[in-house]
């Protein structure tokens, strides 16, 4: 990005804002430093002067970085910390532009305010790429300061001084700590356009390093982290829910006799539903409130529920797949239209289709949905493991019919999240059950059967690809048909197409050098609460369409490597809003973010030869490879299995990931490593079914994860050099996972000759 675009920056949106007393603790004479909500509202660039700041700085602030006078560095953090870690990263970036000692670092959670803070909502592996320019120049713009302050001090040009680990040196070796200059710092003007210099990235000390461990490591490994579970306070009650087994269904009657004999229950309490279910607000639900989580558990077991199940009660997983089926095999919504599939594919040579299916999948995150809630006199204060502390806010003040800025909402660590913790009904629970407690605090507790049955899951997904192929083998027609339910409709319940959200996810931005293509997406309504998962749209349009290059390969009787090299054709820069028509791209900038499939190349050529791709395997073994971008990161995957007597074993995986820079590439390792296994699990044994409108898997047993002897025996991860750290960066938490699949499908038809186009995979390799 163009340096001189960040110096307008610093001089339009980074304040002093020193004397109003925004972050406490840090005493009267800390210098404070804080940046334009604009800069963070979803937006992948800062907004400039004429940009909606035409009065320069608003004074709601968001709040990045303040130094006391004991020469404590305060980080305030506005995203979650759900293992990625970003609290980690935004440290890193700050106190390496501040030349801080990275011992003397602090970082707080910021309570859910957008007015404050912005976009707080942690989802599409943005927050290190959405701010990292600006980290960078809060913590030069603060060390610029420093040095001033230094240098009218000793009566010597600023030229003179220099910033290094927490001090300001003078060139005769006079040294001032941070703390001792930080009142003096705070009454300075914020240097302006062309007063900072960020560093060059040979000096990086922190940035790209891989060498700082996680902030909150130790408390996390040592129990002190708080996370959702964890909070407690005094005279707190415990809340479990009996909800709705079906989509839209009510309470018919209520028998609570038997609960409220038991010691330690206090009450039970309907939670009427909303016209629009599917959204961020409570299914319709018997909560038990009790003076521990055990009798509020037993209390619940007692209690006789009659529901009406409403108009999804029929919701089957085996008929609704065959209606996503039929209608692939039929034209639907045209999303692009290039050259003539028609024509091109009744002229093929040769003429292949396969059909992939993907069925619904859920979060399970370690750590299942908490919150406690204290509603007292108009005003609600919530502590949750939350990822969209502003969705708590927002939905919290809807229900509780208050104004948004009567509710407060403490982020605590997560457990996980993959998605599932930006849905906020678990909050508005706690909130409603402690207003019918005249607000006493109530904690919400899912157990892992509440969290598997009230999930909002991964669509459901039927993916038909056609291809008509010349004499040669070239690909001359591709015709890719997806139908699934939108998590759009989570707010558009009558939605009956994928969101471009959703098909600028490895559909529309198809990146293959085809004169022919067609995608269509015929309708598909949901039956049940569909909502972001770890990679979204990526996973089931991913697995359709590198397992279809792969059997294309076989058609073309060519190696798959070179065979997805050709079809990406010469290196080119795809802009998804003038070569995918109406492809977001979860809303990047497709002139920041353009396809680069020469990046696609580069990961695809680096893992094969990390992972010897060509070697020769014994029977029974074999190597299986795809690729994929998004979230502005390009990943290949290459998986070595093994199958005998039915039995999967998977002695090694490479993944290679190009995502820009790597702020933290320890971090990038941790995701990519955790993207493989989570992969694996989707791809091997993840599946929901309905039958009557009801989930079918409750626990652990019926809905089985990857355990340690089904995991990769070793995983390498291969992270592409950045080729400057002028370019933008890419998402990391995300995109390991949509190759996965795919490669593992490909490896066990390598090794066995099987196609898998169906998943899970589970016993499918004993037929």
């Amino acid at each position: 990005m163009n340096s001189n675009h960040y110096n307008h920056l610093l001089a339009t949106a980074i304040a002093n804002v020193s004397r109003r007393g925004f972050l406490k603790g840090v005493g009267a004479g800390a210098l404070v430093l804080a940046i334009s909500p604009s800069v963070g509202r979803g937006a992948e660039e800062p907004k400039y002067a004429g940009e909606g700041m035409a009065n320069g700085l608003r004074d709601d602030t968001k709040l990045f970085v303040a130094i006391g006078e004991d020469g404590t560095v305060t980080i305030t953090n506005i995203r979650a910390e759900m293992g990625q870690g970003v609290r980690t990263g935004i440290a890193i970036v700050i106190a390496d532009e501040l030349e801080a000692d990275m011992a003397r670092v602090t970082v707080v959670q910021a309570v859910g305010n957008e007015v404050k803070y912005g976009n707080q909502d942690t989802d599409g592996s943005r927050s290190t790429r959405q701010h990292f320019m600006a980290w960078r120049h809060i913590g030069a713009s603060a060390r610029t300061m420093l040095e001033q302050a230094a240098a009218a001090q000793w009566g010597v040009p600023a030229s003179e001084v220099r910033a290094a680990n927490h001090e300001v040196i003078h060139k005769s070796g006079k040294k001032l700590g941070y703390g001792a200059l930080a009142k003096a710092a705070s009454s300075l003007p914020v240097p302006g356009k062309g007063g900072v210099k960020l560093k060059d990235p040979s000096q990086f000390r922190y940035i790209g390093t891989g060498k700082v461990k996680l902030i909150d490591g130790m408390d996390m490994t040592t129990g002190k982290a708080v996370y959702g579970q964890d909070v407690h306070m005094p005279g707190m009650l415990y809340a479990v829910i009996a909800r709705a087994p079906v989509l839209g269904g009510t309470i018919a009657s209520v028998d609570d006799a038997e609960t409220l004999k038991f010691p330690g229950v206090v009450k039970v309490v309907k939670i009427d539903p909303v016209p629009n279910p599917q959204a961020f607000m409570p299914k319709a639900g018997v909560a038990v409130i009790a003076t521990n989580t055990w009798a509020a558990m037993r209390g619940r077991a007692l209690l006789k529920v009659a529901w009406t199940d409403g108009d999804n009660k029929s919701y089957s997983s085996d008929a609704y797949r065959a209606s996503l089926e039929a209608s692939v095999r039929q034209p639907g919504l045209v999303l692009r239209n290039e050259g003539d599939v028609p024509a091109a594919l009744a002229g093929a040579a040769k003429k292949v289709a396969a059909e992939y299916y993907i069925p619904h999948l859920a979060h399970v995150p370690m750590e299942p949905p908490a919150a406690t809630a204290v509603v007292a006199n108009g005003k609600a204060e919530i502590w949750a493991c939350v990822q969209g502390p502003q969705a708590a806010v927002n939905f919290t003040a809807m229900r509780l019919k208050i104004p948004p800025e009567n509710v407060t909402v403490h982020q605590t660590l997560l457990g996980g999240g993959f998605g599932r913790k930006s849905k906020v009904d678990f909050v508005v629970e706690a909130a409603l059950l402690s207003q019918a407690m005249d607000g006493k605090p109530v904690k919400v507790i899912f157990t892992r059967e509440d969290d598997l049955q009230n999930d909002y899951f991964h669509t459901v997904s039927a993916e038909r690809i056609e291809a008509g192929m010349d004499a040669s083998g070239k690909v001359t027609s591709w015709l890719h048909r997806s139908a699934a339910p939108s998590m759009i409709a989570l707010f558009a319940p009558d939605l009956k197409h994928e969101h471009p959200i959703e098909t600028g996810m490895g559909l529309l931005d198809m990146p293959f050098a085809i004169p022919n293509v067609r995608i269509e997406n015929p309708e598909a309504v949901p039956h049940t609460r569909v909502g972001w998962f770890r990679s979204v749209s990526n996973v089931p349009h991913a697995f359709a369409s590198q397992s279809f290059v792969a059997e294309l390969a076989v058609a073309a009787g060519k190696d798959q490597k070179d065979f997805l090299l050709e079809l990406l054709g010469p290196a080119r820069k795809l802009n998804n809003h003038t070569d995918f028509k109406d492809s977001w791209n979860y809303g990047e900038d497709p002139a920041k973010y353009p396809y680069d499939t020469a990046r696609l190349r580069g990961v695809i050529e680096r893992v094969a030869k990390e992972a010897g791709w060509g070697r020769s395997l014994p029977k029974g073994q074999g190597l299986g490879l795809a690729a994929h971008r998004s979230f502005a990161t390009y990943t290949a995957a290459v998986i070595h299995v093994q199958v005998q007597d039915g039995l999967l074993t998977i002695p090694r995986v490479d993944i290679c990931v190009d995502c820009g820079p790597a702020v933290n590439p320890d971090r990038v390792r941790a995701q990519m490593e955790g993207s493989v296994v989570f992969g694996v699990q989707i791809a091997t044994l993840g599946e929901i079914s309905f039958k009557d409108g009801r989930v079918q898997q409750a626990n652990f047993d019926s809905y089985q994860l990857t355990r340690i002897n089904a995991a990769p025996k070793e995983i390498r991860v291969h992270i592409m050099p950045a080729a400057s750290w002028d370019m933008p960066l890419g998402g990391v938490g995300e995109p390991g996972v949509p190759p996965i699949s795919p490669a593992l499908a490909n490896a066990i038809f390598n090794a066995t000759g099987k196609r898998i186009r169906s998943l899970p995979i589970r016993d499918q390799l004993l037929a």
